[in-house]
């Protein structure tokens, strides 16, 4: 067979919006009549709630590797000896790693099988928190690798998968499914150092417990495995994303907003530790603030689809991004809520918007998907130097205050990305069947 070749080209949405509006019909159309088919052939996938229900429990842990060692880190590395660059590193590892191994993703699922690659992965998440929390330092940082690799090719899969199974409700459904990202953030935010406490005291156990989740997640997961999902296997190969501006506006905005999330991950206990918190009170500080993010989650990228274009909503929420982390930073302890609950509120509408913005520049769902794995891939990588480097001036300076530079350098860079990312525009890409 011959391939058939598209060309997507970089241009105004709105100039093309009845065009538009009648490939969307068809691809609606053509998506309930492969779903009829597989409904027929498949019993299981008459049960859309069981999906519904697997993706979100797998959703559920993908920051809880990540957002449960922050509120502990400080005792961790007074256990374990660490300098604050060791530290730094750590909370650097598991995010340099989610880009690293993001673009292993679509090459392990054309092979396996996205549903078995996720439930493969799942297990492969609850070894590293095993590791981490069971052999020490070599334990601690093998552990942190493993982990943020596992998390980094499940969430390049999801989105896709979200996008082929629930073609007429994708926009709720990335909703719920970036809600479950938050939620599992804020639950080992706050609930992690109590659950040490609750074990002696001990910080592998509270590390530890988050192997629980991912092993019922993989359980819930397991009636995916072996379902067929007819023309839906089609695979294109897509040309062109690494020579085309947009896409690169559209990676560094991801990168860049994500480094500053990694950094509140990774690094806001500790600032606030530093304040005259406890460790109990900045964990629970960090996991309102996240909790926080439910709502904007939401909200942003529906308003933000509401104007001709997303830029002046990335500037609103990169700007109550800024203000919350300075407030934290250098404000009066006195109204430490009130920032956190600004930092919330922009930090969940900055990833939001990262996610829908690789809708939105995508002509059709294997754009997406390449794109996904493309700003995902590089702007991970690019996302850990922030940890890294809240780490490293840490150590130099000895406090906190120089890391506000950090903060307004990282969340310029994100700003000016975002002005070009948030164009009502497409990317200029080749898509062939293969």
């Amino acid at each position: 067979m011959n391939p058939e070749t598209e060309k997507t080209m970089s241009r105004p949405e709105t100039a093309n919006a009845p065009k538009r509006t009648a490939e969307l019909e068809e691809l609606l159309i053509d998506a309930e009549a492969d779903d009829e088919q597989v409904q027929q052939s498949h019993p299981l996938v008459r049960r859309p709630w069981l999906l519904l229900l697997g993706l979100i429990l797998v959703a559920l842990n993908l920051r809880p590797a990540l957002s449960s060692m922050a509120p502990l880190l400080s005792e961790v590395s007074k256990s374990l000896g660490l300098t604050a660059a060791q530290a730094g590193l750590l909370t650097t590892l598991p995010v340099l790693c989610l880009g690293l191994f993001a673009p292993l993703a679509p090459v392990l699922a054309r092979r396996f099988g996205a549903e078995r690659v996720v439930l493969g992965i799942l297990l492969t998440l609850a070894g590293g928190i095993i590791l981490r929390s069971n052999f020490g330092e070599i334990g601690l940082f093998a552990g942190s690798v493993l982990g943020g690799a596992s998390i980094g090719i499940i969430g390049v899969l999801l989105p896709g998968i979200v996008k082929r199974d629930f073609a007429r409700h994708a926009g709720t459904m990335t909703g719920v499914y970036t809600m479950a990202l938050c939620l599992g953030a804020a639950m080992a935010a706050g609930s992690t150092v109590p659950l040490s406490e609750h074990f002696d005291h001990s910080w592998a156990m509270g590390l530890g417990f988050w192997v629980i989740p991912a092993l019922v997640a993989a359980v819930f997961w397991l009636p995916q495995i072996g379902q067929k999902h007819g023309a839906h296997n089609v695979a294109y190969r897509v040309r062109g994303l690494l020579r085309d501006p947009l896409a690169w506006q559209v990676t560094l905005y991801m990168g860049l907003q994500s480094s500053l999330a990694y950094i509140v991950f990774g690094w806001l206990p500790s600032i606030l530790i530093g304040r005259g918190l406890t460790p109990t009170q900045a964990g629970l500080v960090l996991s309102g603030s996240v909790i926080i993010q439910l709502a904007s989650s939401l909200a942003a990228p529906w308003l933000a689809t509401r104007g001709k274009d997303q830029r002046l909503a990335i500037v609103v929420v990169m700007a109550l991004t800024l203000g919350g982390l300075f407030g934290c930073l250098y404000a009066p302890i006195e109204g430490l809520w009130g920032w956190a609950i600004l930092l919330g509120l922009g930090q969940g509408g900055t990833f939001s918007l990262a996610l829908t913005l690789i809708v939105l520049r995508s002509r059709d769902s294997h754009v997406a998907a390449n794109l996904s794995s493309m700003s995902q891939g590089f702007g991970y990588t690019l996302a850990s130097m922030g940890p890294f480097a809240v780490g490293v001036v840490h150590d130099w300076t000895g406090g906190w205050n120089a890391v506000g530079w950090i903060f307004g350098i990282v969340g310029a860079g994100a700003i000016l990305a975002g002005l070009g990312a948030g164009r009502a525009l497409y990317v200029q890409v080749e898509s062939e069947k293969v």
